[in-house]
């Protein structure tokens, strides 16, 4: 049976020595960070390592927390962290490429698959910044606020990086914008596409897999 204490009190029992009280945090948020952070850095491996860092070093800092964002947001933030460690060591390995497109398999079948991919090979192709700022909001639907605590900006800096991903993605993934039976392009009613003023539901779209999918 799930426990049913909050977060807040799963984390102080856990600083008191309570046994299990960190193995319920787990459970509750293992594959939602996976999640997040294989979207960030599109390989499962350095996800799966990403998360498990930010398990041990929440297991070590917890009595560090003094509960002035909630325990989901202080736990994004520190995978966020470890994703953006792992970026910039990706930058040193040259030979290295940047995406391994490891993906989970896919439930729609190849042409959602390919769909995939090519969101996949964008968001590889954006500033760290406008790349995490657009996964959080864009593709995991935390709002401008929720993003800017995890991230630990400004609000404001976190429209400007989403606004800027997005017209880069637009360019990037227009060709995925579906076309009326006449062959003209959909106009805004065109839900599920990224448009020219920089619509995000072809993102959500094409990671809804990835959303549901299997974890590390």
């Amino acid at each position: 049976m799930p426990d049913p204490r909050s977060d807040r009190e799963l984390l102080a029992a856990h600083v008191t020595g309570q046994e299990g009280a960190f193995d319920e945090i787990v459970r509750r948020y293992a594959e939602r960070l996976w999640l997040l952070a294989f979207r960030t850095l599109d390989h499962r491996e350095d996800a799966a390592d990403a998360v498990q860092e930010t398990f041990v070093s929440a297991l070590r800092g917890a009595a560090r927390y003094r509960g002035e964002s909630e325990v989901s947001t202080w736990l994004y933030r520190i995978t966020m962290n470890a994703c953006l460690d792992r970026l910039r060591r990706r930058r040193t390995r040259s030979t290295e490429p940047l995406a391994g497109h490891d993906l989970p398999t896919p439930r729609d079948g190849i042409d959602d698959q390919l769909t995939r991919l090519t969101v996949a090979d964008a968001l590889a192709t954006l500033p760290d910044g406008q790349r995490l700022a657009v996964v959080l909001v864009d593709v995991h639907g935390f709002s401008i606020t929720e993003a800017a605590r995890i991230l630990g900006v400004r609000e404001g800096t976190v429209k400007s990086r989403c606004a800027r991903a997005r017209g880069r993605l637009a360019g990037l993934l227009g060709h995925l914008r579906p076309r009326h039976p006449t062959g003209v392009p959909g106009d805004r009613e065109d839900a599920g596409n990224y448009g020219a003023a920089g619509d995000v539901q072809t993102t959500r779209s094409a990671t809804r897999a990835d959303r549901t999918g299997g974890g590390p």
